[in-house]
């Protein structure tokens, strides 16, 4: 696999010639009154504790750096329960008036099949490498597939459209910050080891849906046999072991890490935070555009990267928080 499937479920705002790049991202200052702060409703204790990180598991990803499998130790901590949804960040935004990367550009990234014909015709360009992510004007979190589209039915869904500048302002509004790569990847096993889904070794047991990925040929037929084409409520299928929903699939999560393809073989193994500097951060999880066909990402040790910066339909965030606040 070449590293450009990185930008199968996600793309970046790099792909894109003429759009331009902000100079700087906007500098966000938490409100002096946090009506969310330091709220812990939602959020699950995570135990915390030694496990075995990473996979080299066949149907991964070896040029990500899933491996080779290290034994890593995690503090316990708080997670939301479920991705920020839009009626979350709605608050946020009506408290802060923050205005989110997409927003700030103009435009951001929406999957082919979900623009209305009218929205379709006013698109001229496309992701480099992955065209069927279309580079629609007036497309943001408020707009999910561009102007003619609204979140008002969907307040339970994700929040999508969301940068990783975004995610980390809500966060810390919210009193709470974005969860490490091994904090992820602790709390999505939900207390299995080295099983390949929150739930286990098997993708459908007993035949049944247990997350929201692509259903059928990536990227021209989805039959949504599981129930969703686009996005699912934040609190969608069976929580794992501990009790978090949607670990797999819906929509990819930001962590707070740089990401690096080396990251297995760095000798921090306590509480590890990744490289000090990178150009991408590392986002986990998958989305519901993931198909094991070409995006074999939902797999609870799989790793994907995008800059901080970009946005699609597909990227939303879930917060953690410290145990002692």
């Amino acid at each position: 696999m070449t590293e450009n499937l990185h930008a199968c479920c996600s793309a970046s705002r790099h792909q894109v010639k003429g759009k331009g790049l902000l100079d700087k991202s906007k500098e966000y200052k938490p409100s002096q009154e946090l009506r969310r702060g330091r709220e812990l409703s939602g959020m699950v204790q995570i135990p915390g504790g030694c496990f075995l990180m990473g996979t080299d598991d066949k149907e991964g990803f070896p040029a990500d750096g899933e491996g080779p499998v290290r034994e890593v130790t995690v503090s316990p901590f708080f997670m939301d329960a479920t991705t920020v949804t839009n009626a979350q960040f709605a608050l946020f935004v009506e408290d802060t008036n923050y205005v989110t990367d997409a927003e700030r550009f103009g435009w951001s990234y929406v999957f082919h099949s979900f623009i209305s014909a009218e929205t379709g015709k006013k698109v001229t360009q496309v992701a480099t490498h992955t065209p069927w992510w279309w580079v629609v004007e007036g497309a943001n979190w408020r707009h999910p597939e561009g102007p003619d589209s609204y979140v008002n039915v969907r307040l339970d869904h994700p929040v999508v459209h969301m940068s990783w500048h975004d995610a980390d302002a809500y966060c810390r509004w919210a009193g709470k910050r974005l969860p490490t790569e091994a904090e992820w990847e602790f709390a999505a096993r939900g207390g299995l080891v080295q099983q390949r889904y929150p739930w286990g070794d098997v993708l459908k047991p007993t035949g049944e849906h247990q997350c929201n990925i692509w259903q059928g040929k990536f990227p021209v037929k989805n039959h949504a046999s599981d129930g969703y084409a686009g996005t699912a409520p934040a609190e969608s299928y069976l929580p794992n072991g501990y009790g978090l929903y949607n670990m797999s699939g819906n929509v990819w999560e930001w962590c707070e890490d740089w990401f690096t393809p080396t990251y297995h073989l760095s000798p921090d193994n306590v509480n590890p935070r990744g490289s000090a500097s990178g150009v991408a951060k590392s986002m986990r999880g998958g989305s519901y555009l993931c198909h094991k066909s070409y995006c074999n990402r939902y797999r609870v040790a799989a790793r994907s990267k995008n800059t901080p910066d970009s946005s699609s339909g597909n990227i939303g965030f879930r917060c953690a928080a410290d145990l002692i606040l």
